[in-house]
């Protein structure tokens, strides 16, 4: 038997309790969370992890609506280096309740300004799960250490200008 580990920053919320809430609720990891989170995403640092957050029915889906805040390092991508991040974005979240049967699953018509949108069994969703794969999807993709282009410039490794079919021909222009 498969079975799913816990998240390590796990907030549950059963669905029969929305409707008790009211205002804004402020979530925080502590330091075991912050350090197992730290080895799923490969982050060096994880000094924060909270948001703030309202959550409630709109439109028969239940949606949270808040800011996730974190303060992190990665290691850049050329360098090897640890890059700090300060991060301090709004987000939006649509849950939905998955189903194993796909003919039955409603489509949902997202644009630009939807939101982004989870899976959940219908009776509880994990605000503290949801916040982690947020903070996730938001931070730097690539971290680049400041001096990232000298250190690739010293190792002989061309920028994309450098390399360009365009720039080759100029270089064989110079030549002449």
């Amino acid at each position: 038997m498969n079975t799913v580990p816990a998240p390590e920053f796990s907030r549950p919320l059963r669905i029969d309790q929305i409707g008790r809430l009211s205002g804004s609720t402020t979530i925080v990891a502590d330091a075991a969370e912050r350090e197992a989170l730290m080895r799923r995403f490969g982050l060096i640092e994880l000094d924060l992890l909270e948001a703030d957050y309202g959550i409630g029915d709109e439109n028969g889906s239940i949606v949270a609506r808040g800011r996730v805040r974190a303060r992190l390092s990665q290691t850049c991508v050329a360098t090897g280096l640890p890059v700090p991040e300060n991060m301090d974005a709004d987000f939006v979240l649509r849950f939905v309740v998955e189903s194993d049967d796909l003919s039955d699953a409603d489509e949902l018509e997202l644009d630009a300004q939807d939101c982004d949108t989870i899976g959940y069994d219908g009776q509880v969703i994990d605000m503290g799960e949801a916040v982690a794969e947020t903070m996730a999807l938001t931070m730097e993709i690539y971290p680049r250490a400041p001096q990232a282009d000298a250190v690739l410039e010293e190792a002989g490794v061309l920028s994309e200008e450098q390399a360009s079919p365009f720039a080759v021909l100029q270089a064989l222009k110079n030549k002449e």
